[in-house]
């Protein structure tokens, strides 16, 4: 049995938040977080980039389009948001499927292996809703 498009976008929504783990950062208004300056979207290629507070790759600029992830961001362990008024959105490939994900300010997310983060877009909007 196929599911219909609507109930393969859930299904993939919810394997998602299922498979990732959300953070913020400890005060209400992000500067830096985890070695990340403000007013920066970074990447950790490793736990042990995370735990070093060493980001691997860092984006700031508000696009309308994805910007492809190069060797220091593509497939992260952790993603983390110190934009205080603007959304990220991250595409992401599982088993050859093409997802997207949003992440709200001053947060970030761990994606476990089978996840590979693929690119990412800044977008001037303040929520994910």
């Amino acid at each position: 049995m196929r599911l219909s498009l609507s109930k393969r976008a859930f299904a993939m929504l919810g394997a998602m938040v299922a498979g990732s783990a959300i953070f913020a950062a400890p005060q209400a208004h992000a500067d830096s977080y985890k070695g990340c300056a403000y007013p920066r979207v970074c990447f950790y290629l490793t736990a042990a980039d995370w735990e070093s507070q060493s980001p691997t790759a860092a984006y700031q600029d508000v696009t309308d389009y994805y910007q492809n992830l190069g060797s220091r961001s593509r497939g992260s362990a952790y993603v983390f948001n110190t934009r205080n008024d603007d959304r990220v959105m991250l595409r992401y490939l599982r088993n050859g499927v093409t997802g997207y994900e949003c992440i709200e300010p001053s947060t970030g997310r761990q994606y476990p292996s089978y996840l590979t983060v693929t690119g990412v877009m800044i977008q001037s909007a303040s929520s994910c809703d």
